[in-house]
């Protein structure tokens, strides 16, 4: 993969820790411009779990955009080569329309803590404050939740509504909390998004020439405003899962805390 920017072990530690990656107009002017003409006229559903090839012909503009480099990287650090196509989804928010999508995960249940899903969502205009964004909860996505059991809250500290330039691509771990926010503008947004599904094991997928960075560690080890203090020590203990996971590493930990509880000796006094 010589020819693509890989992500680095402290990006995809961001990622384990805040359940997204943000890549601000990393799609060219003259594709956002087609993009915008695509989504408008809509893109047909695709069988779950078509690959690739089968999903989106060579030369076509969603075929195009997952090859850009820098997206193209990305996501072989997330799920590696070959990912299958969960769905895909044309969403448009119309002008002043006077309601928000509910806080929601988008899935069911998800208990694995040893692999993920990944959501690639571009953004094909400006977002601007007006036109609403995507609302995501930053390291909400290991905190299990059956779809929009979470469509009560309205507003949660340190949480992040999307404004960006054109061209924007950003990565969402499955079971990140987020949703459409209202558009007051006067303008009609369109996001794409699509899920992909992992074939492959989700191990050392990325660039590691930086694994012992201590910057992985720092980010791994993030707090958000919106946890309790005695809670949050549960999303340091599914990172330090996620991670081990990913790594192959299983002395890896923060502050003792897998250590301290999967602690089963073995050895027996005579």
């Amino acid at each position: 993969m010589a020819d693509i920017p890989l992500l680095s072990s402290v990006e995809m530690a961001r990622f384990v820790a805040h359940g997204s990656l943000r890549f601000d107009a990393v799609v060219p002017a003259d594709m956002n411009e087609e993009g915008i003409e695509v989504l408008r006229n809509g893109i047909p559903g695709v069988p779950y779990g078509s690959s690739v090839q089968d999903a989106y012909s060579d030369g076509s503009f969603v075929r195009r955009l997952i090859e850009l480099p820098v997206v193209a990287g990305a996501l072989h650090s997330l799920v590696g080569p070959g990912p299958s196509v969960d769905h895909h989804a044309v969403h448009v928010r119309e002008p002043n329309e006077g309601r928000a999508q509910p806080l929601h995960g988008d899935a069911i249940i998800d208990v694995r803590t040893d692999a993920f899903d990944v959501q690639l969502m571009y953004y094909p205009q400006d977002v601007t404050p007006d036109m609403g964004g995507t609302l995501s909860v930053p390291g909400s996505h290991l905190r299990r939740t059956n779809e929009s059991d979470t469509g009560r809250y309205q507003n949660l500290r340190g949480q992040s509504r999307l404004v960006c330039p054109a061209g924007t691509v950003v990565f969402l771990h499955h079971g990140i909390w987020h949703g459409g926010r209202r558009n007051d503008s006067d303008v009609k947004r369109y996001m794409f998004k699509i899920r992909f599904n992992p074939t492959v094991r989700q191990r050392r997928l990325w660039d590691t020439s930086d694994l012992d960075d201590p910057r992985v560690a720092e980010n791994l080890a993030a707090h958000f405003p919106w946890y309790e203090h005695a809670t949050s020590r549960l999303e340091l203990y599914n990172r330090v899962l996620l991670w081990r996971a990913l790594t192959g590493d299983d002395s890896f930990d923060l502050d003792h805390w897998v250590t301290r509880v999967s602690n089963r000796p073995q050895e027996e006094i005579a």
